[in-house]
């Protein structure tokens, strides 16, 4: 898209062919070809009409991630996919705000505004900076759209000096022409920068798959998941950190932490090994992430059922929102024949299988077992003691 036809749907008339494009979306779903031809009846030019359509389209699939703001936003397909969830960027500035109240923040490589909003609504003073033109001036128009206050220039951030602001925000590139890049010095700015501005006080998101060697001394290391799904780790500078690991958890009902000063030892006096009790939990994977599994067994007074798996153990029934529910129903046969004939027995038809620590691809088992029952049941296949183990579970 061309940044004056970005200004034009920012027109009258340009607002009012959204709005048309959008409801062609809604009285077409799936049908592009006939959505455009729509769109085009009202629009003939070319560029304009493909624009509001395709901005029709992405602002249905942002709402996911930006909600009730989505509507009224503007998105490249790219953006759209890199944008982190308004959940998850709120947090992020909320706890930034807390840190450094009323200051100023630089966002590194901005896009289209997604996180710079974010600081906004928290009540930081918010600049960005970006590469890409047409990027910046959709986070000029993100920010007016949502009547929020921030500045945005185009430029390489790799060259501003964000001293002049209190804190300092990036979210390097981690993807290239071939796909996800996993090498940190193939990131967009690459890890020596990150590392040089982790000096600063500032905060980097990185992939969720970080490894914990590379988080520098001092450096705090946040995973957070939002519905069940880790979407972020994000390292928080010396100047920042509270802790060294942190497992942040956002749920219908709100955001729960746990840090490293949550998570016994294991073993020695803290959280140890133990047989299967009458509850299983599966850790949030943010925790598993973070290495806070023994959080969650100490917090459900329980243990770990291996100490390589991620799954704990107790006698006790607890609701806690760093973790999944089961009640062990069964232990069954963990070899492959004698479990397809007590699966049979029991009438079970449809199958959840969960596996941690054990070669089992689920869809192909699920294949072998042939089931052709009338209930619906949860099967784990984990370890437990180091020895293969099938258990019947129902969640709770």
């Amino acid at each position: 898209m061309e940044i004056e036809t970005l200004d034009w749907l920012q027109t009258p008339e340009g607002e009012h062919l959204l709005v048309h494009a959008s409801q062609a979306w809604t009285d077409h779903p799936g049908d592009p070809v006939r959505v455009a031809s729509v769109v085009r009846r009202l629009e003939p030019d070319p560029e304009k009409s493909a624009a509001a359509t395709t901005q029709a389209l992405l602002r249905a699939k942002a709402v996911a991630k930006f909600g009730d703001a989505a509507p009224r936003m503007f998105f490249t397909p790219d953006a759209l996919e890199q944008a982190t969830r308004s959940r998850v960027a709120d947090h992020r500035a909320a706890r930034l705000a807390a840190a450094i109240p009323g200051g100023s923040v630089v966002d590194l490589g901005c896009g289209i505004g997604g996180d710079l909003l974010a600081f906004a609504r928290a009540g930081l003073v918010a600049a960005g900076i970006d590469q890409d033109p047409v990027r910046v001036a959709m986070a000029e128009a993100n920010l007016a759209a949502l009547g929020l206050a921030g500045a945005v220039m185009a430029g390489d951030a790799t060259t501003l000096d964000p001293s002049g602001f209190d804190a300092a925000f990036a979210d390097p590139a981690r993807r290239g022409g071939r796909g996800r890049v996993f090498d940190v010095e193939g990131w967009t700015p690459p890890w020596t920068w990150v590392l040089d501005l982790l000096t600063r006080r500032s905060l980097v998101k990185v992939a969720p798959g970080i490894g914990h060697d590379l988080v520098p001394a001092g450096v705090e290391a946040e995973w957070v998941s939002d519905g069940g799904e880790v979407k972020e780790a994000v390292l928080w500078s010396p100047r920042l950190a509270t802790t060294s690991r942190r497992a942040t958890v956002i749920g219908e009902r709100g955001l729960a932490t746990l840090t490293d000063d949550d998570a016994p030892s294991l073993g020695e006096g803290g959280v140890d090994v133990r047989d299967v009790g009458a509850y299983l939990y599966e850790p949030d994977g943010a925790v598993i992430r973070a290495g806070l599994v023994t959080a969650v067994a100490a917090g459900v007074q329980g243990g770990l059922v291996d100490p390589h798996i991620a799954y704990v153990t107790s006698d006790a029934s607890f609701r806690t929102p760093f973790a999944r529910g089961y009640r062990v129903l069964e232990h069954l046969p963990y070899r492959e024949k004698q479990l397809k004939a007590a699966l049979h027995e029991r009438g079970i038809g449809r199958l959840t299988i969960k596996k941690r620590g054990v070669q089992v691809v689920p869809e192909e088992l699920r294949k072998r077992l042939a089931l052709r029952g009338t209930e619906e049941a949860t099967l784990v296949l984990t370890r437990v003691a180091g020895q293969g183990a099938a258990l019947l579970v129902e969640p709770f």
